[in-house]
């Protein structure tokens, strides 16, 4: 892509981003479903006139980082932790449930071969964190104890999704499982949660001790862009597989680093007021991009509606994608089961990371055209319509 070209994409992405942002949420829908919808209409599915490639990934898988970073700033730690075995519980079961579930019914009721079953089941075990966080916020409650055990239960959930990829794509092509490829995989998330939080503490103490000392202008946004760029590199050298891409990278160090850093920086109010007054309207620029990047990459042409067969198929799954998100949310104690239902529906949106499971069974040849099309309408469905239902009956904040 020739440079003027690509400052052309860039302006209309930001434009349409922001204009149909505004006017969804003037008539009351979610503005993320705006920029969602900004993608859709720019991208191959109504328009055409933008593509996604590698500058674009970039900056939308900056504008995620960012906006958990700025989670971070919101979340109160303790409560946090607090939720650990909350969000423990609503994770493990929202990959169980979701997966055991679909690929029984891919493989039993519908008789498709088991690689591609296993593909089916994976996608449905995706959560989204980037859109579900944003409605959140758009009803006020990223600071409630629900918000935490949603966070905490996201990000459980991506950590177990790398894992649960790696195993899925050995099994597809090799049709046997490397238990050393995954447990490397899992070594490196777990040295990652180890040092994380100490990594993050001491970041954020050493840009406590030097952020009134300096002397030249945007020492803030400065240093945390750096830091994002840096991890983003350190990400590779770590060992991330390079069959899943920015996916792995992102989560198992650039993403999740940003989360308890945020926190951390959080305890000091006089550094937090600094931090958000230099980094918002950076976060605010890059953010959309991401939800537009979604809507790009969801291709409403590879889909037949007129096939039964896609029909019967996709209203079953959209069923189990969101009935067994749902569930695994009662498990656990809360004041009330409007509470629980919060959960169960923040969990339900798969956006970006369940199009990474599906786009990975496509580009590999495990996953046939209707089937990759019957998964991207349910990827679509699951994504659009729990902002919905989060920000018209669930406006009341709860704790």
């Amino acid at each position: 892509m020739e440079t003027h070209d690509f400052f052309l994409t860039l302006f209309l992405i930001l434009i349409l981003a922001r204009v149909l942002g505004e006017l969804f949420a003037r008539f009351g829908i979610p503005s993320v479903l705006g920029e969602l919808f900004a993608g859709v209409l720019l991208g191959s599915s109504v328009l055409g006139i933008v593509e996604p490639n590698e500058v674009i990934n970039i900056l939308a898988e900056i504008g995620i980082i960012l906006l958990l970073f700025e989670v971070g700033l919101e979340t109160d730690f303790d409560r946090l932790k607090a939720a650990g075995n909350k969000s423990l519980i609503v994770a493990i079961l929202g990959v169980i449930l979701p997966f055991t579930f679909g690929v029984s019914i891919a493989y039993y009721l519908f008789e498709l071969a088991f690689d591609i079953s296993l593909f089916i089941g994976g996608t449905l075990t995706a959560t989204s964190i980037g859109i579900t966080l944003r409605v959140l916020r758009d009803i006020h409650m990223e600071k409630t104890n629900i918000a935490q055990i949603v966070i905490g239960a996201a990000v459980i959930d991506d950590i177990i999704g790398i894992i649960l990829l790696v195993f899925i794509y050995d099994y597809s092509i090799a049709k046997e499982v490397s238990f050393d490829h995954t447990l490397s995989v899992t070594g490196m998330v777990i040295g990652f949660l180890v040092l994380a939080p100490i990594l993050a503490k001491a970041l954020s103490y050493i840009i406590h001790q030097f952020h009134s000392k300096h002397l030249v202008s945007g020492y803030m946004p400065t240093i945390i862009i750096s830091l994002i760029l840096l991890f983003s590199y350190l990400s590779h050298l770590v060992g991330a597989p390079a069959i899943l891409g920015s996916f792995a990278t992102g989560v198992a160090l650039s993403r999740r680093f940003f989360l308890p850093f945020g926190a951390f920086l959080s305890t000091n109010e006089v550094l937090l007021n600094e931090v958000k007054t230099n980094m918002t309207p950076i976060i605010q620029m890059f953010t959309p991009i991401f939800f537009v990047m979604v809507g790009l990459s969801l291709d409403l042409r590879v889909i037949d509606f007129s096939s039964s067969t896609f029909w019967i198929m996709s209203i079953s799954f959209i069923f189990i994608a969101f009935i067994t998100k749902f569930m695994g949310a009662f498990v656990i104690f809360q004041k009330s089961i409007r509470n629980n239902a919060i959960i169960g529906v923040s969990m339900i949106p798969r956006g970006e990371v369940g199009l990474i499971f599906a786009e990975m069974g496509r580009i590999n040849g495990v996953l046939p055209n209707d089937i990759y099309a019957m998964l991207i309408f349910v990827i679509i469905v699951t994504t659009v319509i729990p902002p919905f239902i989060l920000k018209k009956y669930f406006k009341v904040e709860c704790v």
